[in-house]
């Protein structure tokens, strides 16, 4: 069955694209969380612990959600690993392991990368390809990871 939504296929391909890179951002995000939730040390192992681990299961609905998105336009999503380091903005540290205070450094400028991704993904949305509803939701996507980037900058001004 095709897809009717008001939306034209080759707008709908090209915000799946704007899709996938978020995707993408958000799995490294996650990724990156977790692996600072593991390996965290010092005397605040068992905050952060904790912190990393709220923010990990926040950013896992995440992913569902901006892979749900795609699929909601009638285009596929990526979801391999490959996929996701080829479409991703986001850096990693492979064999790494920073401090706890740049840990949460890197945490927020990650963050704050997204969202400047997605301040201009989603005009993108709105403006070239008329889909109003991914410019929406990527609004309220970036309304998130500002508040998580400024609870992480708080933190860092103890």
């Amino acid at each position: 069955m095709s897809v009717q939504i008001g939306i034209e296929s080759k707008n709908r391909q090209a915000v799946a694209k704007i899709l996938h890179k978020t995707l993408a951002n958000e799995y490294v995000l996650l990724i990156k969380t977790k692996n600072y939730h593991w390996n965290v040390v010092g005397p605040d192992f068992s905050e952060l612990h904790k912190l990393f681990d709220e923010q990990y299961v926040a950013i896992s609905v995440f992913v569902d959600d901006v892979a749900e998105r795609a699929r909601s336009l009638g285009e596929k999503t990526i979801g391999t690993l490959q996929e996701f380091l080829k479409a991703t903005t986001l850096r990693e540290n492979p064999g790494k392991y920073p401090p706890a205070q740049a840990m949460i450094e890197n945490l927020a400028n990650d963050h704050e990368a997204i969202v400047r991704e997605l301040r201009k993904d989603l005009d993108d949305c709105s403006e070239k390809y008329k889909d109003m509803g991914t410019s929406d939701f990527l609004t309220g996507l970036m309304e998130e990871h500002e508040k998580t980037a400024w609870m992480l900058r708080s933190y860092l001004e103890r």
